[in-house]
């Protein structure tokens, strides 16, 4: 069972009512983590991403969108269906193309991206 968090209250003029309320992390129905489980190394100047997810759900769904975002810019280089927005930047949207059904487990080890050393995760989240 997740543990209640209070609502966070967020004001933009960027929205339709100027006002966005959400409950929760916003992770919805995945449990996720990463972790660059490969560094630039002899010539070979990007890093690899493992993300781990499980679908703790009573539904089955056939497409998710990571969400992962990190401490400087980076380069999508391939990985998933393909980068849906975020390229360039500290935070990139991948599409991804797995079959879960309720429990299931994402193991997504290949996620390759180009960016300056010192590269870190700050957040990652699956959503469907």
């Amino acid at each position: 069972m997740k543990e209640y968090m209070k609502p966070v209250l967020l004001t933009s003029d960027e929205l339709a009512e100027g006002v966005y309320l959400a409950s929760g992390d916003g992770s919805g129905c995945y449990t996720t983590t990463a972790y660059i489980h490969q560094t630039p190394q002899t010539g070979r100047g990007d890093y690899r991403i493992q993300v781990n997810a499980v679908h703790n759900a009573d539904h089955t769904k056939e497409a998710q969108q990571l969400n992962i975002s990190f401490n400087q810019p980076v380069t999508y280089v391939s990985g998933g269906r393909g980068c849906t927005s975020g390229d360039g930047t500290s935070s990139l949207c991948v599409s991804l193309g797995y079959h879960q059904n309720p429990n299931d487990n994402i193991g997504f080890g290949d996620l390759v991206v180009k960016s300056d050393p010192g590269l870190a995760i700050s957040s990652v989240s699956v959503t469907d």
